[in-house]
């Protein structure tokens, strides 16, 4: 009887195996197909409630800088390099105010209590202004300003904290190859920079009739009803669905600065060094034809602040 039981307790053990081994190996391939779809390019997805919306950006190659031909260009834009870029993804939108906020609610992180800041015509440092204040209305939906770089890398390693994911700043080359999303023009709309309004926040009509001292910039010649920052994601995406890569506000990178691409990193990784300063790109709300341009690049001290700054994050994947 003994003998018995024993082999009907081996025969079901032989028959549980296989099921077993069949559910792991289905368990393994549902993995891999989550891993899989989570690489699809133009994919969006959020890594936990009111964290960024993100894009999947596809991997490719470009051509980064400006030619001589392209109007307004500057010397630093060149010599065009061809730059190979890895699929990653990158925040559909800059980090807003109320995102931002969350972070230092969470963390006490102290952003500061000056700011660079347009009042009364003029550009200043100005004590008092800061995230919360930056000397023009916003709400909770409009891209935080008055950020370093500093404090836009604090943000990214709390958010790779909460998250268990790898957030960063993305590199320059992420950042043009993003914003032309598959176009070689110098802007993802074409080369007429009276197209903004429709897919920017820029320097325009609007800002003539209600800023003052904006009777003098140089503007796009159109109105995109916004005299300072507009709600991340108000005008049209660009090929990749990306919103606000140009105007709205200056974006900073992982890149130090340097005034060629002589030596710059061919496959998408950031440039590093001995430069005092870090680069910015895309432009904003109060910039000209001539500064908003994919390949346009600018340069702050890690730890300057003004509102005309922000920021988006990447994040590797899978």
């Amino acid at each position: 009887m003994r003998n018995l039981f024993c082999f009907i307790l081996a025969s079901c053990y032989l028959m549980w195996m296989p099921a077993q081994v069949q559910a792991a190996e289905q368990g393994k391939a549902a993995k891999a197909s989550s891993a899989l779809q989570s690489t699809k390019a133009g994919k969006r997805f959020r890594d936990c409630e009111g964290c960024p919306e993100m894009v999947v950006i596809p991997s490719g190659r470009f051509n980064m800088g400006s030619p001589d031909s392209e109007e307004d260009r500057n010397d630093d834009e060149g010599p065009v390099h061809q730059v190979k870029i890895t699929t990653f993804a990158l925040g559909k939108t800059e980090i807003t105010r109320g995102q931002f906020a969350t972070f230092v609610n969470e963390t006490r992180y102290n952003a500061g209590d000056k700011c660079w800041a347009h009042e009364g015509g003029k550009y200043e440092e100005r004590n008092g202004h800061n995230w919360r204040k930056p000397a023009y209305p916003q709400g909770d939906k409009h891209p935080v300003t008055c950020v370093s770089w500093d404090d836009a890398k604090a943000y990214t390693k709390w958010l790779s904290g909460k998250t268990g994911k790898r957030y960063r700043l993305p590199t320059a080359s992420e950042w043009e190859y993003s914003a032309r999303g598959n176009t070689s023009t110098s802007r993802y709309w074409g080369d007429n920079p009276d197209m903004a309004c429709r897919y920017a926040n820029v320097a325009d009509k609007t800002a003539q009739a209600k800023l003052p001292g904006a009777s003098s910039w140089s503007v796009h010649n159109c109105t995109d009803g916004y005299a300072y920052t507009a709600p991340v994601g108000s005008f049209n995406a660009n090929g990749f669905g990306l919103n606000d890569m140009l105007g709205n506000l200056w974006e900073w990178t992982e890149d130090r600065y340097f005034d060629s691409y002589e030596g710059a990193p061919v496959d998408g990784g950031a440039r590093q060094g001995d430069s005092p300063k870090f680069m910015l790109r895309g432009g904003s709300w109060n910039n000209g034809p001539r500064l908003v341009r994919a390949a346009k690049r600018v340069r702050y001290e890690p730890g300057f602040r003004g509102s005309v700054n922000g920021f988006r994050v990447a994040r590797k994947l899978p």
